[in-house]
């Protein structure tokens, strides 16, 4: 009767919660090969259409088609040079000292590099440098990307002239260069050092980069302040190596499919769950091409899964990018086409009801036969699942991750109200700051008081909040902008907690995105207005300020010439609505009805002098 008690005693007797994760993404025929091919180690799979999928190389050219000739961006760069024949100590101490100074330009000492020194042609040296011009992080956590060095031709060029004269210092005389390489991400990286290390050359690798080691705990990744070097030609070394590099290294990576994984638990009906598989991914992922193959269909001891390989491009063009929203729809409706299907299957994420802790078959199987006998451990775990009674650490995270979402969120409306405080900002800017403040307060507070009564405050409807719709021009729109984002910029750096700071980022880019609409709809209104040939009117102020504040206060300036020009406007936009419709009749009732405002409008009286009425008339 009640869901809680249903899902821990489904829970309780080995159902498990419905799994359906994204194992990885890739790009590329090579990779959905591999894909194709694992999924189809144990039967053969069928595609979006029903189809097996029986000749591995077709279904490749077919997935091929659905891919672009997108590329990866260019993350490393490496050198090679043909040199006078000298030693490897002096081709060392000319990139330790190039290293010390810059590569790109003075003070850019934190990049990772590699190098190799092997037999040359006609007796000469030949020199490789691998350099990482990708955005190296300090921390798994930052988010910065200032670092990069754009892959441009005149940045290549000088930083071969930079160590062109670190090598000539040194005594080395470069002879010929050859065409410089580029690769990207973590692949790339490993590939690069590899292609390196032939004919058995040593490969010195030189970075920053280091895992930070915890007593008791999984080491973190992080860049120090100095620099440790490591020659080898160990080929497992090398690429543990690229992988602690390729940690730190930001790199951005086409995505052309996803693997994904739906798993159920053991004491299924194999069939049932393929046709509750193909239900679902027929239904999600409709216009979108596909493969599935199950896995442990006859292996009743484990559990039975399907991987699939999804193409993320619609056949219209739209690209997907699964989130964690995505996520809890898919285990939704896939754990409805289970139910559908007879398979009991619960469709709640634990970490959503801050619920117990997952009991194992074999503890639930312990408990049954032995009992009170059983460990105290085991007892706590299913009494737990029992009663879905939630643990103490669960809802300290949960009350932990309460409190940084309220953090942030006050640091977004002190943000906003201290920019409408500040005079030396945009007044643009400082407007629609104390609009969204005030909003965002009260939208707040209207929550709170929702959870604090006891009601589900995804259920409370949202009340409209009212912007400015004056217009602006484009340059206060930019300036604006502009303004709130070097605001967020600061305010982001100030805050210490990585996690704390990630939230507060997340909260900006959608506060960005809703001023980003305002301002340009303004900006359009202005335009629109701008395009009507007409008189400058009372409410055409030298700022935004002055317009608003006429439009709020309902007034206008009541002189004649002022209410004259009003009606002749309100006519002219009258007139151009009805010469759409070619109507002579109306344009002439409308021209009347201008006429008899014009007369009710009253006008200024002007003097003139007195005509002569004998005046020549023939000019």
């Amino acid at each position: 009767m009640h869901s809680g008690a249903a899902t821990a005693l489904s829970r309780a007797t080995g159902n498990n919660a419905v799994v359906v994760k994204v194992l990885s993404y890739g790009a590329g025929s090579g990779s959905a090969r591999n894909v194709l091919a694992y999924q189809s180690k144990e039967e053969r799979a069928h595609d979006q259409d029903g189809r097996e999928v029986s000749d591995l190389n077709r279904a490749v050219r077919e997935w091929e088609r659905e891919f672009g000739n997108r590329k990866g961006s260019k993350d490393i760069v490496r050198f090679s040079y043909e040199l006078e024949k000298t030693d490897r100590g002096s081709v060392a101490r000319a990139l330790d000292s190039l290293a010390g100074e810059g590569f790109r330009h003075a003070g850019d000492t934190d990049r990772t590099y590699a190098f190799s020194v092997s037999a040359g042609v006609n007796g000469q040296t030949r020199l490789h440098l691998a350099l990482v011009i990708a955005h190296e992080k300090k921390s798994r956590a930052d988010r910065s990307s200032d670092n990069r060095i754009p892959a441009e031709l005149d940045d290549i060029r000088a930083i071969d002239a930079r160590l062109d004269s670190a090598l000539r210092k040194e005594g080395i005389k470069p002879i010929s260069r050859y065409p410089v390489d580029f690769a990207s991400g973590p692949k790339g990286l490993t590939a690069t050092l590899h292609a390196m290390q032939r004919d058995g050359a040593d490969v010195t690798l030189s970075t920053k980069s280091h895992i930070k080691q915890r007593g008791g705990k999984s080491g973190v990744y992080e860049r120090s302040d100095d620099r440790r070097e490591i020659t080898t030609t160990d080929h497992k070394e090398i690429t543990t190596e690229g992988k602690t590099i390729a940690a730190l290294m930001q790199t951005r990576q086409p995505r052309d499919f996803m693997h994904l994984l739906l798993s159920g638990p053991a004491n299924v009906d194999r069939d049932q769950f393929v046709l509750a598989g193909r239900d679902f991914l027929k239904e999600q992922f409709a216009g979108h091409r596909y493969a599935y193959a199950v896995h442990n269909r006859h292996d009743m001891e484990k559990h039975p899964h399907l991987h699939v390989i999804v193409s993320l491009r619609h056949a219209g063009g739209k690209m997907i990018n699964p989130n964690i929203r995505d996520f809890t729809e898919w285990r939704l409706r896939f754990a409805d086409k289970a139910r559908d299907r007879g398979i009991a299957i619960d469709r709640q994420k634990r970490v959503e009801r801050a619920g117990p802790p997952p009991v194992k078959r074999w503890e639930w199987e312990m408990f049954r036969r032995m009992g009170a006998t059983a460990p105290t451990n085991v007892i706590d775990k299913v009494m737990s699942k029992v009663r879905d009674k939630p643990t103490a650490p669960k809802l300290e995270i949960a009350r932990e991750k309460f409190d940084q979402t309220k953090r942030s969120i006050n640091r977004v409306i002190d943000m906003l109200e201290g920019l409408a405080k500040d005079k030396t900002a945009p007044s643009t800017a400082r407007e629609l700051s104390q609009d969204l403040s005030v909003g965002l307060r009260r939208e707040y507070n209207r929550l709170e008081a929702a959870i604090r009564e006891g009601r589900d405050p995804t259920q409370e409807k949202g009340h409209d909040h009212m912007l400015r719709s004056t217009p602006i021009s484009t340059g206060q729109a930019k300036t604006a902008k502009e303004a709130l984002a070097q605001t967020a910029v600061s305010v982001a750096a100030k805050i210490a907690n990585p996690a704390d700071r990630i939230i507060f980022e997340q909260a900006t880019k959608v506060i960005g995105k809703v001023v980003g609409l305002q301002l340009d709809a303004r900006a359009a209104k202005e335009k629109d207005r701008g395009q009507d040939n007409r008189k400058s009117t009372s409410l055409e102020t030298k700022s935004a300020a002055g317009r608003d504040h006429v439009a709020e206060q309902g007034t206008l300036n009541k002189t004649s010439n002022n209410r004259t020009i009003d009606a002749a406007r309100i006519a002219s936009a009258n007139a151009s609505h009805d010469v759409r419709e070619n109507d002579r009749e109306e344009r002439g009732r409308d021209r009347q009805e201008e006429q008899q405002r014009d007369r009710e409008v009253a006008k200024t009286i002007k003097l003139r002098p007195p005509q002569e009425k004998d005046r020549d008339r023939s000019r």
